[in-house]
């Protein structure tokens, strides 16, 4: 039986500034194609993109749902967020 895939949940920092909440389980991939502009019509337009968060998920279902909190933060929310997490690093 093979592990179960850990899912990611993302925000990227768009050139204009903007923050884009998503889920993956190939973060590395996903990136790659949010800046081919292949990934999301939101971002297409906004490139290029930076990584500035990840939170590790143990299923599909938690990740979606994290995902969704995370876009109901304000953007100060998430800029906090975002910061915690690189000081923790």
């Amino acid at each position: 039986m093979s592990a179960l895939p850990t899912w990611f949940v993302y925000i990227l920092r768009c050139a204009d500034g903007t923050l884009y909440t998503g889920v993956t389980v190939d973060l590395a991939r996903r990136c790659r194609q949010h800046n081919a502009g292949t990934a999301s019509r939101y971002t297409r337009s906004r490139l290029p993109v930076e990584l500035v968060y990840r939170e590790d998920a143990s299923a599909r279902g938690s990740a979606l749902k994290r995902e969704y909190a995370i876009k109901r933060l304000t953007r100060r929310g998430k800029l906090v967020l975002i910061m915690r997490s690189a000081q923790a690093a």
